[in-house]
């Protein structure tokens, strides 16, 4: 990236889910020089976020010129920033469409993400901070 980043997505890199999208993400980011950055919460200083570690695991956040998204519309922020994504951002800001995936994100899939991670968590197989 030749330029410092504009959007950053912050993420926990102990998820394989979270970890594996968001690589794919930065991935898809760095081939195209775009200006988006890739943080995972269990490497950096979360004061700088203002956001707890358990707040950063739940919900997928996203600072965008210095506003931070969280939830549904940090994937919409990030995706608006790849050409590849940006039809998928644009379905999904349509009013009945967005509730949906915001209501399912937060309440279905980040839950199950979530959960799944803490029992990870409890039976050690990922680092404590």
């Amino acid at each position: 990236m030749s330029q410092s980043p504009d959007t950053r997505a912050l993420y926990n890199g102990d998820c394989p889910v979270c970890s594996a999208e968001m690589c794919h993400y930065e991935d898809y980011s760095k081939q195209r020089d775009l200006p988006v950055g890739f943080e995972d919460l269990n490497q950096i200083d979360l004061a700088e976020w203002g956001v707890t570690e358990d707040e950063a695991t739940r919900l997928l956040h996203v600072m965008h010129k210095g506003q931070l998204f969280v939830g549904w519309d940090a994937f919409l922020v990030l995706w608006e920033q790849m050409p590849r994504y940006r039809l998928a951002a644009r379905i999904t800001r349509v009013p009945g469409i967005y509730h949906i995936c915001s209501w399912g994100y937060a309440n279905i899939v980040a839950r199950i993400i979530y959960n799944r991670h803490m029992r990870r968590k409890a039976r050690g197989l990922i680092g404590v901070k």
